[in-house]
């Protein structure tokens, strides 16, 4: 079981998602920096890149968006689906710069890429995903059995058809597509009423977005997806939640509105927290969140993770550290690493680390070891809400795999490069600055005819040169035939310096 903790103020809003005491799950909105991933906007085309198959369409945001041949729709369907039946159409012959486009965000803008694109359309609702493009009705795939599958979509297109009926009888159907939808698995005992609640929801949604797309400019938002908060009661609560809690009243009362519109079952569980305590302390969150910013984490055994993300993938490499309990040095690595698995699959969800992550378990001898680790770490991340495909073992012994990325990590989301290290993630040593001071005199000497050079630097590299590097500095002054002299000045970075020529 579940308990979903909000923290609301605000610039910001945080949720975790806690199990048996441990958080699973952090999100993290703020209000400036919200997330576009569902925004559907007016588009328009600034460039198209035949040899990339895609195009960069301007939608108001600081960087151009990336358009990709197979996230366009064509003739009834993406070019991504169409691609085995035989070669998409080229963008050029579908995509021209200056044409406008509504186009919707499947990915956020993420470091230094521009937010990533689909022409096909796709607005959320409580219990469905209505695709106005699109005339198929799908089943979630976590739902049951064929059987239930089919009952499923049988009940939901006649619900849909009624639903065009009754808006012909009443003259409101003008311009409005029969559209597809799809059955989230929340709504697998769901009723006809529900279900005919959403389908009208989310036509008539579209129907506003259709009307503004024919009225507004190029670079016009026609649909925000909901606040974080409100995709907590849409898509985080679920059967296995016993609370939601939050500590905002005014907020509380909003969503108990929003709750008893459109997700009725999770409204008995929202609850308003007028606790003294941070409703974060009530777990130690900001505690856990603390960790998950550090590259090394701890395993109850002795052994440790190191977590390194960089720009092209993740890597994860596991370590025995301090464990010696098990009788034999197998067991002791085998028992390392199913912890590891387990832990593994919570750091990547609390992380929010996604891409190429590549997984570095401690070699092990026998085959029946390696697959039961490779079961667990199935086992563990099919908790995980994001699409996750494990590859398995390479001929090295690492574990490929892939996590969905949508939305920036937990480090990138709060943190930035060091100005100290420029994001290295180390310095250089203070004998290191000496050197490259002393070679900077030399080529500046060769340029200018100063009276005398002064060298502004740190504490410890002017330390280091009036002592350990004392000999050359005197060889180098007795060389260029000038007096060099130095002042310590509390520099931000231990690799910054000054010459100034005097």
């Amino acid at each position: 079981m579940q308990d979903i903790l909000i923290n609301w103020s605000p610039q910001e809003t945080r949720v975790a998602v806690v199990e048996s005491g441990a958080v699973q799950e952090l999100h993290i909105e703020r209000e400036l920096e919200r997330g576009r991933v569902g925004n559907i906007y007016i588009g328009k085309v600034a460039r198209v890149l035949p040899g990339m198959q895609s195009a960069f369409v301007e939608i108001g945001l600081e960087r151009a968006a990336f358009l990709h041949i197979a996230d366009v729709y064509v003739n009834g369907g993406t070019a991504r689906a169409e691609h085995g039946n035989g070669v998409p159409p080229p963008i050029e012959r579908i995509v021209f710069e200056g044409q406008t486009l509504t186009v919707q965000v499947i990915k956020d803008p993420i470091g230094t890429k521009g937010a990533r694109l689909s022409t096909q359309i796709s607005i959320a609702g409580r219990l469905l995903v209505f695709l106005p493009q699109d005339e198929h009705i799908g089943i979630s795939q976590r739902i049951g059995s064929p059987e239930l599958r089919e009952q499923l979509r049988a009940r939901l297109a006649a619900l849909a058809q009624a639903d065009l009926e009754t808006r012909a009888a009443s003259g409101a159907d003008a311009g409005v597509e029969k559209g597809g939808f799809i059955l989230r698995t929340n709504a697998a005992e769901a009723s006809d009423a529900e279900l005919a609640d959403d389908i009208a929801y989310l036509r008539t949604t579209w129907a506003r977005v259709r009307d503004r797309s024919f009225k507004s400019p190029p670079g016009t938002l026609l649909h925000q997806d909901l606040s974080l908060a409100e995709r907590v009661l849409r898509d985080l609560a679920d059967d296995r939640t016993q609370t939601i809690r939050i500590d905002s009243r005014m907020q509380f009362e909003r969503l108990a509105a929003f709750g008893r519109e459109y997700t009725p079952s999770a409204v008995d569980k929202l609850q308003h927290y007028a606790g003294e305590r941070p409703i974060f302390d009530l777990f130690s969150i900001d505690d856990e969140i603390e960790k998950a910013l550090r590259k090394r984490v701890e395993l109850k055994s002795g052994g440790y993770l190191i977590i390194d993300q960089t720009e092209a993938l993740t890597t994860v490499d596991v370590n025995t550290g301090g464990f010696v309990g098990a009788r034999n040095f197998d067991d002791t690595v085998f028992k390392t690493n199913l912890e590891a698995a387990q832990a593994i699959a919570r750091q990547l969800r609390l992380r929010n680390l996604g891409g190429i992550i590549i997984i570095d378990f401690i070699d092990m001898a026998r085959e029946e070891h390696q697959a039961a680790v490779l079961a667990e770490l199935k086992k563990q991340l099919a908790r995980d809400r994001t699409r996750v495909t494990v590859s398995g073992f390479t001929q090295l012994g690492l574990v490929e795999m892939t996590r969905k990325r949508t939305r920036e990590s937990l480090a990138h989301l709060l943190c930035e490069p060091c100005p100290t290290c420029q994001g290295r993630g180390e310095v250089k040593t203070a004998r290191s600055v000496c050197h490259d001071i002393l070679r900077e005199i030399l080529r500046e000497a060769r340029q200018f005819n100063p009276k005398e050079f002064r060298v502004v630097a740190s504490a410890a590299v002017v330390e280091m040169l009036l002592d350990e590097e004392s000999q050359n500095l005197a060889g180098l002054s007795d060389f260029i035939g000038k007096p060099i002299s130095l002042r310590a000045e509390p520099f931000p970075s231990p690799e910054q310096y000054d010459i100034v020529l005097l």
